[in-house]
């Protein structure tokens, strides 16, 4: 599990082909206070998604979660946040075309919010706060492989939630930075329940399982969150947002 290396925002940000940046948000509404400055920096196509919201409450979400992505995305590239182009491929990943090398990703979940920025590489993310179900079953025989359901109830009842979690955001983070949707199939990306930083089958559409590697993040209490990258050379870097930084002040 990798823990945060930094808990202020304040160093020197640069995007290598041996980094992946890691920003976690622990509290999204904390800063409200820059909204209207996130506001102001969204794209013609940001706003028009923002309005679509008919609760405030998501409104201000969406419009924080994606000011904060332009602030670093921009401050990565050393360009003016106004004129970063974001645009999105088939499947609605996002990437950047004047910077294509640059890959990123974010997630959110509740109030918390975490992006990825690397380098030359697909990386996804994915971050959850647990939910108490009473369809557990239902969802492992649907998204779990084999081996994966066989691990999920060998477990004692009180761990199967939080372990399903654990699953659920390695999942999610590959479909995430293969970027084809859910349709290449939760139960095709196989995490290996003996070595959760690995896979043992992905979709074609992946390449070699063998390529792909998972961080697990750890974050608080029922909280959970992974990286997938398809190399295996990063090392990750995970740093906690600050709404009192110079760089998210008007």
């Amino acid at each position: 599990m990798l823990t945060f290396h930094h808990l202020i925002f304040a160093y020197s940000m640069h995007a290598t082909k041996t980094n992946i940046d890691t920003y976690y948000a622990s509290s999204i509404v904390s800063f409200t206070p820059g909204l209207s400055h996130y506001l102001a920096i969204l794209d013609k196509n940001e706003l028009a998604t923002a309005e679509r919201f008919k609760f405030a409450e998501l409104k201000h979400r969406y419009i924080i979660c994606h000011g904060i992505l332009r602030i670093l995305l921009a401050e990565y590239i050393n360009d003016s946040v106004t004129d970063l182009r974001i645009d999105k491929k088939e499947f609605g990943k996002p990437f950047l075309p004047d910077y294509p090398e640059l890959s990123f990703n974010m997630s959110h979940s509740g109030d918390i919010l975490a992006l990825a920025i690397s380098s030359q590489r697909q990386l996804g993310i994915d971050v959850e706060c647990y939910k108490a179900r009473n369809t557990w079953n239902g969802l492992v025989k649907k998204c779990f492989a084999p081996e994966e359901a066989d691990y999920w109830n060998r477990l004692d009842k009180a761990e199967q939630g939080q372990a399903f979690y654990q699953f659920w955001v390695k999942k999610e983070a590959f479909v995430k930075a293969v970027g084809k949707g859910i349709t290449l199939g939760l139960d095709q990306c196989v995490v290996n329940p003996d070595d959760v930083t690995s896979f043992l089958r992905v979709p074609d559409l992946g390449g070699s399982a063998d390529t792909w590697q998972i961080y697990s993040l750890d974050l608080a209490k029922n909280e959970f969150g992974a990286v997938v990258c398809d190399r295996q050379d990063a090392e990750l870097r995970l740093l906690e947002l600050d709404p009192q930084s110079p760089l998210f002040k008007t």
